[in-house]
């Protein structure tokens, strides 16, 4: 159980980020400190109420995205952002990897005017640092709704790990995390 499951701290924060499938968003940022909860879900779409059916067909316009509650105090959205922005590709439209459509699609979803102008920022600073070769894609937007996903997506990795996707394809997130972020990582700093 985390914390923000025993009771929600008036401090802590919440953004909402699409970087692919969202069972690696989660499991990659799940690692690190200030992190209280982390929860798969959809945006960005028109259906009410969308199915993880519904969303893969692409048709729905929601992505696959992760709710992030943080201690502002210990990790900032700013930095959050630089993270996320570093364990995905945020340069490829509608995918991922091998994972492709529009559920796929790189996205912040903000929630206010503030994480708004944060998420330009840090977008325009990530690209004029040109940490990645191509242009990056990622949307900003508005969040107005988001839907919780079904039970069985949450903490997928954890449960999982030894499914071939899991191997193949989030361990590696998970270890890029761990390698490039070890000093904001949650067991280095207990």
């Amino acid at each position: 159980m985390t914390n923000a499951t025993k009771g929600h701290d008036p401090s802590w924060q919440t953004a909402y980020l699409a970087g692919g499938c969202f069972w690696c968003t989660e499991a990659a940022l799940r690692e690190l400190a200030g992190i209280e909860d982390v929860v798969p879900g959809y945006a960005g779409g028109d259906v009410a109420s969308p199915t993880y059916e519904q969303v893969c067909t692409g048709r729905s316009g929601h992505a696959e995205l992760v709710r992030v509650t943080f201690d502002p105090g210990v990790l900032s959205y700013a930095d959050l952002l630089r993270i996320f922005f570093t364990i995905h590709d945020p340069t490829t439209l509608n995918r991922q990897g091998e994972d492709v459509g529009t559920q796929y699609r790189s996205a912040i979803f903000y929630a206010t005017p503030e994480q708004e102008r944060v998420a330009h920022e840090v977008r325009d600073e990530i690209a004029a640092a040109r940490l990645w070769p191509d242009p990056i894609v990622t949307e900003i937007q508005p969040l107005t709704a988001f839907y919780e996903a079904e039970a069985y997506h949450h903490d997928y990795f954890a449960k999982h790990p030894e499914r071939g996707y899991c191997a193949a394809v989030i361990a590696p997130k998970v270890a890029k995390v761990r390698r490039l972020f070890f000093n904001r990582l949650a067991l280095a700093r207990s």
